[in-house]
């Protein structure tokens, strides 16, 4: 809200000469400011999903975190799966992008916990791996993926599926 006295204080300092009317356009134009950013960060907070990718390749998390990053999600990793499920009780994410074999906890046990946590049921997860066999996909939607792609993936293929899913 404005400050109830800034016309008046403007319209003092504007009489006061040229001084006085920058100055009062100064404190006007920082006034504004204020509100923009306010305004910028509430449309960034209300706009943004976030989506988790967990893989225990570094190189794999940084290269989806760059391609999510441009589809306007904010983005946390998670090397494990029991890193993700700390992660998820902490913030439960729009959307994760999930890896299958990993060291502590594979990507199906993370998914099978995940599922059963409260507000677990949320994030859509879209199952990423190279075990691409009918037996495995069939295993990962059973147990509660909502999407799959095979490895190696380009930023088109994560598009469309993020699209598939609607969260985007």
């Amino acid at each position: 809200m404005w400050p109830s006295s800034w016309p008046h204080t403007f319209a003092r300092k504007a009489d006061a000469g040229t001084a006085g009317f920058f100055e009062a356009g100064s404190e006007f134009l920082t006034l504004v400011g204020h509100k923009l950013t306010r305004l910028r960060s509430l449309l960034w907070e209300t706009e943004m999903k976030t989506c988790l990718i967990v893989d225990d390749s570094r190189v794999v998390r940084k290269v989806a975190a760059r391609i999510i990053q441009d589809l306007k999600f904010n983005v946390t990793e998670a090397g494990d799966g029991a890193e993700a499920l700390k992660a998820c009780r902490e913030n439960m994410p729009d959307a994760v992008l999930l890896d299958w074999n990993m060291p502590v906890m594979n990507g199906l046990d993370f998914l099978r916990a995940l599922r059963r946590e409260d507000g677990g049921k949320k994030p859509l997860v879209v199952f990423c791996s190279i075990e691409n066999d009918a037996e495995h996909i069939n295993e990962a939607i059973r147990s509660g993926a909502d999407e799959f792609i095979m490895k190696p993936f380009d930023a088109d293929i994560l598009e469309s599926k993020f699209a598939e899913v609607g969260l985007v």
